[in-house]
């Protein structure tokens, strides 16, 4: 059966709908029949169903493909009918005064986007003016631009231009028909055919520009929507901004897109941005009335620029740091609710075209939402920041912290106060830590905690709301093991006789009138248990050094309302400040503290001067000694030896044996010069090694002679060795040569030698003379040695200036080839000096090169064949 007249009941529903008179349908409905009326609703249905299949449309993805596919299809037909050898349709953009259009080009078939202006052309005409054009001899028109309305490498000769309306008299789009088949040209029968279906078209294509923009509009509230449900459930600002933004690059079909957030205190605006090949995030910070993003910034006004390089406002700074290439831009101020300008949003290089007016009002709606929602999500991250920052105040003091009323009696005690007590927290169960709470809880504090001047510093902080620091105080308690399995406790509670474990741990306090005697709990004899008072034998010591800090504890008010005392456990730092005070001094040992302990444990790079200093004729000295008698000796050389390291500033590396290894400028860099440090280190050593050996030559002991060793460079520092056991060091060529050169002090009878690179850090400080250049075994560099004299200070007597200059001059003989001259400098010089090593080491070399000439490629270096 058919119902009569249906469509009009739902076209008199849909107008009724519009007028709020929907009452109609129910009046109109009441007098059918029950077969009209399920006909008009399988025919409602089939009309819904369209509106369900349209909805679909909307919100599939693949809907610009289609409408791309529909507007290939169109062009293709309307060719046929009209026998075109080329055929556009081009779309008007009103919010850009723009015609374009997608013309297949290239090898693929690719579709190229191209724009023309509307008051360009042929078609230009056509869309302004709504007139047809007929062309016979398109050269011959005036309006007629090869540029825009000629394909490229084409020659067109006729040309019909038409337009396409929409349902309200709009103009949509334009058909540009070239070249008739059979090179005539178009006539009015064309003219006609083609507008026998032209308003069809121009209401499918205001049908799909409908549809686009209403899947465009479904597709910004689904990303709203999203980029809120993150602001929402992120707790990471900055991660969440670039979410909001992936929505919005994705929605706007742009290349990238960045949220600058506005820093009012530094006039900046703050991004993090991807490079250019995507891997890495960087962060870029620009002054808030710079650029395109400054000038939105700045004004509060949006930009929408079509090509960026030709805009004088934009700064290619960016392009250059990441390497890429911004065409066109986006940029809308974001405003929170009060309308104050908080960022920008920047969409750079649409895949397509430029950005629209369309585009500038979502993004503009977009950019309100997502104002608000930072907003919040900033409050929120401000909330969480306070109460993080809170947290962290806690935590600083929660290393053992106690709270108490106003007599003094412990309220709270956290687990880290019950470890430091001695309380095993992980082996105790629920009811081994409810007995510790339990004993400890409406204690007074300084029963169970006993150190020195607490009791009178808290009653002094709740009494009158004072503040006291006590820094590095000792805490004296011990733990006492219960074997449960043989005690039978009188009046202990269940949770204790029920234990699983075979032992139950309790805290042991000394007695303040005898250390040596504990107590349970610090209770008197009547109330600790059968046990009665222990010895130190019976517990385990627990001694630990700490700082103290009592506090009052305030109501809003500012009255005292209980006392906080916080523990902080520093015996590991005591520890190892007294083993950094054997190797530094202990002012370089505080500031290694200071930095953590990372300073050690890590590695790192570090330009530093080594010195090495060992004992000469070690062997012999001691063959006569006791083993006490050596140690002794080597006690008290070493304890000067290292004075003067400490001195110096310089870290004790190391001994070895009867040697001394010292570092100057680690672990801890030195404002001073590290080479004149160490230079200055040596120069001292020799003075205290004479003053060393005085009392020995008046009592006839042999005296101890020492060999030097001086080289700088970059080494590696760190903590180096195994899990079981490691030190602190630092290694590196340096390290190796300067241990190389105090060996060959031996060979050339000098106390102290230094390298080429520490002298060159020092020169202007320093009386030297060059040694040798020589290449040490296992190297094939060659570095110039040198005798450290005296600083530079300590004038020198005119007999060793006359030296001095002999010498320098015979060595200058000896490096040219000159070995005749340099024999008479080298044995003028030994006439002042006979016992100098160096000159006769040159005198011989120079005597046996001049009867046995060295090789042209000699360049003076002297080997070491032994390390």
């Amino acid at each position: 059966m058919t119902l009569s007249n249906a469509g009009s009941v739902l076209a008199t529903l849909t107008q009724l709908t519009q007028l709020n008179r929907t009452s109609v349908l129910t009046h109109r409905v009441k007098d059918l029949s029950l077969p009209e009326f399920i006909c008009l609703l399988d025919f409602i249905t089939a009309e819904f169903q369209q509106f369900l299949r349209a909805l679909e449309m909307i919100n599939h993805e693949a809907l610009e493909t289609m409408l791309e596919q529909v507007m290939e299809a169109f062009t293709l037909k309307i060719g046929q009918l009209l026998q075109a050898e080329r055929t556009t349709i081009f779309l008007v953009d009103g919010d850009k005064d723009q015609l374009w259009a997608k013309i297949p080009s290239g090898e693929d078939n690719a579709a190229k986007e191209v724009r023309i202006p509307l008051n360009v052309g042929l078609a230009g005409h056509v869309a302004t003016t709504g007139e047809s054009l007929n062309i016979t001899k398109a050269y011959n028109h005036p309006l007629f631009n090869p540029e825009v309305d000629e394909s490229p490498g084409y020659h067109t000769n006729s040309l019909l231009c038409m337009p396409i309306v929409s349902s309200n008299k709009k103009i949509v789009a334009v058909v540009q028909l070239l070249n008739k088949a059979g090179g005539v040209p178009f006539d009015e029968e064309d003219e006609q055919r083609f507008r026998d279906f032209a308003a069809s078209i121009g209401i499918i294509l205001e049908t799909c520009q409908s549809f686009y923009m209403a899947a465009r509009n479904q597709r910004g509230a689904a990303a709203l929507l999203k980029a809120t449900q993150y602001l929402g459930q992120s707790l990471d600002l900055e991660a969440t901004l670039r979410l909001v933004m992936d929505q919005a690059r994705e929605l706007m079909k742009a290349d990238r897109s960045t949220l600058f957030m506005l820093s009012k205190d530094d006039g900046e605006l703050w991004s993090k941005v991807a490079t250019a090949d995507g891997k890495e995030m960087m962060e870029i910070r620009i002054s808030a009335n710079r650029g395109i993003a400054g000038y939105v910034a700045s004004t509060g006004q949006p930009l929408n620029i079509a090509d960026a390089y030709k805009d004088p406002r934009f700064d290619p700074t960016t392009d250059k740091k990441t390497g890429y290439v911004t065409r066109n831009i986006l940029c809308m101020p974001v405003f929170n609710s009060g309308g104050e300008l908080i960022g920008v949003t920047q969409l750079i290089n649409k895949n397509q075209g430029s950005f629209t007016t369309s585009d500038e009002e979502f993004m503009r709606a977009f950019n309100i939402q997502a104002g608000i929602a930072l907003e919040n999500a900033k409050l929120f991250e401000n909330v969480l920041l306070e109460k993080q920052y809170q947290k962290d105040i806690l935590q600083s003091l929660s290393d053992a912290v106690i709270s108490t009323d106003m007599q003094g009696r412990i309220v709270t005690i956290n687990d880290a106060a019950l470890g430091l007590l001695g309380c095993p927290l992980q082996q105790l169960d629920n009811r081994n830590r409810q007995l510790w709470e339990e004993k400890l809880t409406n204690r007074y504090v300084w029963e169970v905690v006993p150190i020195e001047h607490l009791q009178f510093r808290l009653q002094d902080s709740l009494t009158t709301g004072a503040k006291h620091y006590l820094p590095e105080q000792n805490l004296m308690v011990g733990l006492f093991q219960c074997p449960l399995e043989d005690i039978e406790i009188p009046n202990t509670p269940p949770y204790c006789q029920s234990h699983d474990d075979t032992h139950l741990y309790l805290l042991a306090i000394p007695k303040s009138d005898d250390p040596k005697t504990y107590s349970l709990w610090n209770e008197d004899d009547d109330n600790s248990g059968y046990l009665g008072y222990l010895s130190k034998q019976q517990i385990q010591p627990i001694e630990r050094s700490i700082n103290l800090t009592v506090n009052p504890l305030t109501n809003p008010q500012g009255m005292v309302r209980g006392g906080l005392v916080v523990l902080e456990d520093i015996s590991r730092e005591k520890r190892l400040k007294t083993t950094m005070y054997r190797y530094m001094t202990p002012e370089v040992a505080d500031e290694v503290l200071a930095l953590g302990e990372d300073a050690l444990m890590q590695g790192s790079k570090k330009d530093v001067t080594i010195l090495f200093s060992d004992i000469r004729g070690y062997t012999t000295l001691t063959e006569n000694l006791g083993a006490s008698e050596v140690v002794s000796l080597l006690n008290k050389y070493f304890e000067t030896m290292v004075e003067s390291v400490f001195e110096h500033k310089g870290t004790l590396d190391k001994f070895i044996g009867d040697a001394l290894m010292a570092v100057f400028g680690a672990p801890l860099a030195l404002k001073e010069n590290h080479g004149w440090m160490a230079v200055q280190s040596a120069l001292d050593m020799r003075w205290r090694l004479a003053k060393f050996n005085e009392p020995r030559m008046r009592n006839r002991q042999p005296l101890i002679h020492i060999g030097i060793g001086i080289s700088s460079g970059e080494v590696v520092s760190g903590n180096i060795g195994s899990h079981k056991r490691m030190d602190y060091t630092v290694i590196g060529d340096g390290v190796n040569l300067s241990a190389r050169l105090e060996s060959i002090t031996k060979e050339y009878g000098c106390d102290i030698i230094i390298s080429e690179y520490t002298y060159n850090l020092c020169r202007h400080n320093v009386w030297v003379r060059e040694l040798d250049k020589i290449r040490v075994k296992g190297k094939n560099q060659a570095v110039s040695i040198y005798h450290l004299i005296q600083d530079i200070d300590t004038p020198l007597n005119d007999k060793t200036h006359k030296f001095l200059a002999l010498y320098a001059k015979g060595r200058q003989a000896y490096i040219s080839r000159d070995f005749s001259k340099a024999i008479v400098y080298f044995e003028q010089a030994y006439q002042l000096e006979p016992n100098d090593k160096p000159v006769l080491i040159h005198i011989e070399r120079a005597k046996h090169y001049q009867n046995n000439p060295p090789p042209d490629y000699w360049d003076g270096v002297h080997t070491m064949t032994r390390k």
